[in-house]
C-alpha cells in the first residue's frame, strides 16, 4: 500500500504546475493586405455592413478624410486617401446618400488605422497540411523513378500538389494593422467595424506614415571665409 501511495503522489505532482502552461488558440486564418485591390475589397465589405445597419441606412453620410494622411503623396498615407475614395464609390454604387460636406442632418463616417508591430514573436506553426504536403511530395517524387521510363516525370505529381496548395500560403510577418470604420452622430457611435490584416513591414508608409523611421539628418558645416 505504501508503494501505491508513493506512486499516486508522484502522479499527482507530475500533473501540476506552478505556473500556467502556454497553449494555443484554435486554428484560424488571417488575410494579408498587400494590394490596392484588397483595399477595395475592404471598402465593399464596409459598404455592405453600413447599408445593412438600420440606424444609418437612410442617413446622409459624410466621409471624413484621413487626418493622418499627408497631402504630399511622396510622404505616404496612400491607404487613407485611397480607402476614402473607394468607400465613397462603393457606398454611392449601392444607393447611399453621401455628401461632400457635413451638415446638421448627416452622420460622419470616419476610419482609423492602428499598426501593430510584434518585436518578440515566438515560433509560429506552419500552415495546416504543410508537412503532409511536403512529405507526400517527396514520397510521390521518389517512387516512380524505378517505374517510369523518364525520371523527370517523377516531379509532375509534386509540382501539381505544390500548385494546388501553395497559393493559399504566405509568411506571417511581424506587422499587422487594425482598420476600424465608425459612423458617428454627435457623441453617439451608430456603427463600428474593425478588421485585422497582416501587412508587409515595408508598406508601413501606406498606413502610418508618421511611424515610418526617418533617416538621420546629416549635419552641415558652413565654412566661413576669413580672408
Amino acid at each position: 500500500m505504501g508503494a501505491v501511495a508513493v506512486t499516486l503522489s508522484g502522479c499527482f505532482y507530475a500533473n501540476t504546475s506552478q505556473a500556467p502552461i502556454a497553449t494555443t488558440y484554435p486554428y484560424t486564418e488571417q488575410q494579408r493586405m498587400q494590394a490596392a485591390h484588397h483595399w477595395d475589397v475592404l471598402a465593399q465589405h464596409e459598404a455592405d455592413g453600413i447599408l445593412r445597419n438600420s440606424r444609418v441606412r437612410f442617413r446622409d453620410l459624410y466621409i471624413r478624410p484621413d487626418d493622418q494622411a499627408p497631402l504630399n503623396e511622396n510622404l505616404g498615407g496612400e491607404f487613407g486617401r485611397g480607402f476614402h475614395d473607394l468607400l465613397t464609390s462603393q457606398l454611392v454604387a449601392r444607393g447611399a446618400n453621401v455628401t461632400t460636406a457635413p451638415s446638421a442632418q448627416s452622420a460622419t463616417v470616419r476610419f482609423n488605422v492602428e499598426v501593430v508591430h510584434h518585436r518578440d514573436r515566438d515560433y509560429i506553426r506552419p500552415p495546416r497540411g504543410a508537412f503532409t504536403a511536403l512529405a507526400g511530395g517527396v514520397a510521390v517524387a521518389t517512387h516512380p523513378f524505378n517505374h517510369w521510363s523518364e525520371p523527370a516525370l517523377a516531379l509532375i505529381p509534386a509540382a501539381i500538389a505544390a500548385d494546388i496548395t501553395s497559393g493559399s500560403w504566405t509568411h506571417t510577418g511581424d506587422e499587422e494593422i487594425i482598420v476600424t470604420t465608425q459612423i458617428v452622430d454627435d457623441e453617439r457611435i451608430l456603427y463600428s467595424s474593425s478588421n485585422i490584416y497582416y501587412t508587409n513591414q515595408g508598406d508601413r508608409r501606406h498606413y502610418a506614415p508618421h511611424r515610418v523611421p526617418q533617416p538621420p539628418v546629416t549635419p552641415t558645416v558652413s565654412v566661413t571665409d576669413t580672408w
